[in-house]
């Protein structure tokens, strides 16, 4: 898949591929109207093998600058466990044992990170079957992602010049869900996102990866593909219904650019499999399918069809464009993807190594250890304050009490917490940044999704808790 990123250019091939694995001959195209479940079935099997022979030596996928992480997004929604992927059989390099080692590591991701750094961290981790929140005593992902909130535009992630940093954080902060399944952030934090997306959607139905929120130029200026995909995929894991007539709009736009004889997506960069990637990703996140009705040309053709017909077989590899000799590592990432139905990232399938667990998350605090913890305040008036919360705990677990007077002084953004009430103690909270408890309306904690109840300066905190303070009823 191709990657969140601050500026836009065409995506062509970035690292040098498996060249020999994966430039066999092209797919014959079916003259049926559209890919069968036995070629959809072939095409992943491939394209999987072919994502296998990506990993180097020492297990890995990632590392400096552009990557091939990715292919765990691809690699779940294929149904292959990442823990199952290691060179030569050598279990000890599997895939997630090395990306999690690295996730964990002080200096990843750089000198100077970008929120959608986090956000493809996230996305990866959790399709690899690392919980995000928890990938080691010192790393949480949610919490990274929180610590770029801006305050001054409240729903944006990131700069907001850079629309595809809230985009990614919707896509990662909603779809990368709780081992148990649950939405581990507020709806409140959801709604402020939705509206943030759906104030860029420009008069054609799509978006780009610039804001146009205020912006009549940038409104009425044309869509791409690849960000349609990616904001209307946004807005259905938030939990917008496909029916809503923003997402009906976007599936609009996507009909509107396909091309009749090879069901491709006409995107600003031309017709290529990583735009056509990102658009099916779109549609598969909102239930819409990619080979039916809108999407099947009247030639009889689908976007699906022109992706199987850019990949090599046996192979597995996908062309960047169609004039290509060769695969692209990146589109055939954001190939194999859409042919297997995923959207931005999926669940971890369950792995078949012996004794391979679903999933691996740091299960408690090291003391001493500095972490982070992310942290939503809702003062129940719309004041929604986001924040990352840094301390360093005293054992293997804290309690909220601890959290909030860290907030006070070691919260980025700064502000998430003024005051609590009381300072100390174990009893229940009666007042947060000077909103006093009165009748009915209390303040109430949620954490990873949970119910809220009564929030007291005793309740135990988790490594890698996601933690929701209400004011209400």
């Amino acid at each position: 898949m191709s990657r969140p990123r601050t500026s836009r250019s065409p995506r062509r091939l970035v690292l040098s591929v498996p060249v020999a694995l994966g430039a066999f001959a092209l797919t014959v195209s079916s003259a049926s109207a559209t890919s069968t479940p036995a070629q959809i079935a072939t095409s992943k099997t491939n394209g999987v093998a072919y994502l296998k022979s990506l990993q180097a030596a020492d297990g890995s996928y990632a590392g400096s600058g552009l990557s091939n992480e990715w292919a765990f997004s691809a690699f779940a929604a294929a149904g292959t466990a990442v823990v199952d992927v290691a060179p030569g059989g050598d279990t000890t390099k599997n895939a997630r044992t090395v990306y999690r080692n690295l996730l964990s590591t002080a200096s990843w991701p750089s000198a100077a990170p970008v929120v959608t750094d986090y956000e493809r961290g996230t996305l990866n981790a959790y399709a690899a079957g690392i919980d995000p929140a928890r990938v080691s005593a010192s790393r949480n992902l949610i919490a990274n992602i929180y610590s770029y909130w801006q305050t001054a535009e409240p729903g944006y992630f990131g700069p907001s010049a850079n629309f595809n940093g809230t985009v990614f954080a919707a896509l990662a902060l909603r779809g990368a869900k709780t081992q148990a399944g649950a939405n581990r952030i507020p709806q409140t934090l959801t709604d402020r996102l939705v509206t943030r997306i759906r104030a860029n959607q420009h008069t054609d139905g799509g978006w780009t990866y610039q804001k146009a929120e205020g912006d009549p130029t940038a409104l009425n200026s044309a869509s791409d593909v690849d960000m349609t995909g990616a904001a209307m995929a946004a807005l259905c894991v938030s939990g917008v219904p496909n029916t809503d007539t923003d997402v009906v709009q976007a599936k609009n736009f996507l009909k509107s650019t396909l091309v009749s004889g090879t069901g491709a997506f006409n995107s600003l960069y031309g017709v290529n499999t990583s735009s056509n990637g990102w658009g099916i990703a779109g549609l598969n996140a909102c239930g819409i399918n990619p080979q039916t009705g809108d999407f099947l040309t009247g030639a009889g053709k689908t976007p699906v069809d022109f992706l199987i017909a850019n990949q090599y077989n046996p192979g597995g590899g996908f062309k960047y464009q169609p004039s290509d000799t060769s695969p692209s590592a990146y589109s055939s990432i954001d190939a194999l993807r859409a042919v297997a139905g995923g959207g931005f990232t999926t669940a971890p399938p369950a792995p078949v190594t012996p004794g391979a667990p679903k999933w691996v998350a740091q299960s408690a605090f090291t003391a001493g250890t500095a972490t982070k913890l992310a942290l939503t305040v809702d003062d129940g008036a719309g004041n929604l304050k986001v924040c990352s919360v840094a301390l360093t705990p005293t054992g293997t677990t804290t309690t909220l009490g601890d959290v909030l007077t860290a907030a006070g002084g070691a919260a980025t953004p700064s502000g998430c917490v003024t005051s609590v009430t009381p300072a100390s103690g174990t009893g229940t909270i009666t007042a947060v940044n000077g909103k006093a408890n009165s009748g009915s309306n209390t303040w109430k904690v949620s954490v990873d999704g949970s119910a809220f109840a009564g929030a007291a300066r005793n309740k135990v905190i988790n490594v890698g808790d996601t933690i929701a303070l209400r004011w209400g009823a």
